[in-house]
């Protein structure tokens, strides 16, 4: 690691990059602060500390700025709704679909359309964002021309935040170190860590005033972290390769001899979407009944107490459709009939299996096989922290979703850094 940062500082164009991407960073952290106007901050604080679920999720991806209704308080939630809604377009709708197929051209058509979608989300979103807090009373001001205005700027000052943010991480993208919109996601996680230790330190400080089984918490935290931060990056890491082996080719008067290569297929194929799908299923009632003031004991009390994130119903139902959502998105994501036929046409195949129909037979076992494993430890990772709460009745603070997105973004920015370092070590043909 040192080796890496050192060659990082001997590099001008690295150290540019590095640099970009830590101003955006701060920019991004700076907005993260500037207040909404016309909302109450400890009301819309309370709220997410009620509902225990969506909000908390939202929260966490906002790096607080929800909780504190800032002008970044909806974050990237509309960009990654709308990324995932284009993406699943591509298999749905043949035109889409040939869209993908066109190259940069097509690329750029698509990411032009996720850009429209994400400004109309966000605008839904924030109508549903001032419509929750103003049934709820967490309004300055409520009637009147002051009302209507008071609607106005906080709708478009959370659309201009998110929008903000997008066009911030395509500028990362483009000058910095990696993907920008995951990186600022990954910087938005980071920011929770001080609280999730000063957390800990509260256990332990507890601890020293004579209640002694805090000293025991505060080890099951570290330990449970621990654990599942080694979880997921041998989950992230973990791959079954499938070896592939090229007939030999004729080329003009010359022969090549044939060539070994393998089909990685990873074991966290779907990353975090299906905890994303999840999330915002289960997350919508939860925020509905976190803004809601219900008395205890009446029916809708007890309907929106399923969907807080510190019962045992709500893990059960968070972890079928973990599941669910994991084996739709490997299925849409891979086809093992295509990759059977592109084998073919490339002349490869796979040794032992005959090419065809028992290829694409034998490529969707491995997928499936490869498929449930890894849904069974998403799941596992995204209700850990749930049942940690349940059980012991302290939060972890940062859970399994906040894990597995840091541990990819660092992984990835790693393999980029490297990469940009491999690339010039090599000197260029005139040099």
């Amino acid at each position: 690691m040192f080796n890496m940062i050192s060659k990082i500082f001997s590099s001008r164009d690295l150290q540019n990059k590095l640099m970009f991407t830590m101003f955006i960073l701060m920019v991004y952290r700076f907005g993260a602060a500037i207040p909404v106007p016309f909302i109450d901050a400890n009301f819309v604080e309370a709220a997410v500390r009620r509902t225990g679920s969506f909000l908390s999720y939202l929260d966490v991806l906002s790096g607080g700025g929800l909780s504190r209704a800032t002008l970044f308080a909806m974050s990237i939630q509309p960009y990654i709704s709308s990324s995932i809604i284009v993406q699943l377009l591509t298999v749905v709708v043949p035109a889409f679909e040939k869209l993908q197929k066109e190259g940069e051209h097509g690329r750029k058509k698509l990411l032009k359309m996720t850009r429209y979608l994400t400004i109309f989300l966000a605008i839904v979103q924030g109508l549903l964002y001032y419509a929750l807090i103003y049934a709820s009373g967490g309004l300055r001001y409520k009637s009147g021309f002051d009302g209507l205005f008071a609607a106005v700027v906080i709708i478009v000052s959370l659309t201009t935040g998110t929008a903000l943010i997008v066009w911030l991480g395509e500028r990362v993208s483009e000058r910095g170190l990696g993907n920008g919109i995951s990186i600022i996601l990954f910087a938005s996680i980071i920011a929770r860590a001080p609280s999730a230790a000063a957390g800990i330190w509260n256990m332990i400080k507890r601890g020293m005033d004579g209640q002694y089984k805090y000293y025991t918490f505060a080890f099951l935290v570290v330990f449970a972290f621990l654990f599942m931060l080694v979880l997921v990056v041998v989950m992230h890491l973990a791959e079954r390769r499938i070896p592939i082996q090229y007939a030999k080719r004729v080329v003009g008067r010359r022969m090549y001899a044939g060539q070994s290569a393998h089909i990685p297929i990873k074991l966290s194929m779907s990353g975090v979407m299906p905890i994303i799908f999840a999330s915002s299923i289960l997350g919508v009632p939860g925020m509905i009944g976190g803004f809601l003031r219900l008395e205890p004991g009446t029916f809708w009390h007890g309907f929106f107490s399923i969907f807080r994130n510190d019962s045992w119903k709500y893990a059960v139902i968070y972890f079928i459709l973990i599941l669910i959502f994991n084996f739709f998105y490997v299925s849409v994501q891979y086809n093992p009939i295509e990759i059977a036929n592109n084998l073919i046409k490339s002349n490869g195949s796979i040794p032992g299996i005959r090419p065809g129909r028992s290829t694409s037979s034998f490529i969707s076992k491995i997928l499936w096989r490869m498929a449930t494993i890894g849904a069974l430890v998403i799941a596992f990772i995204a209700i850990f922290p749930i049942i940690f709460t349940i059980t012991t009745g302290e939060n972890m603070a940062l859970g399994g979703t906040s894990l597995l997105i840091v541990v990819g973004v660092a992984l990835e920015t790693v393999r980029v850094i490297q990469s940009q370092v491999t690339m010039q070590k090599h000197k260029g043909f005139l040099e």
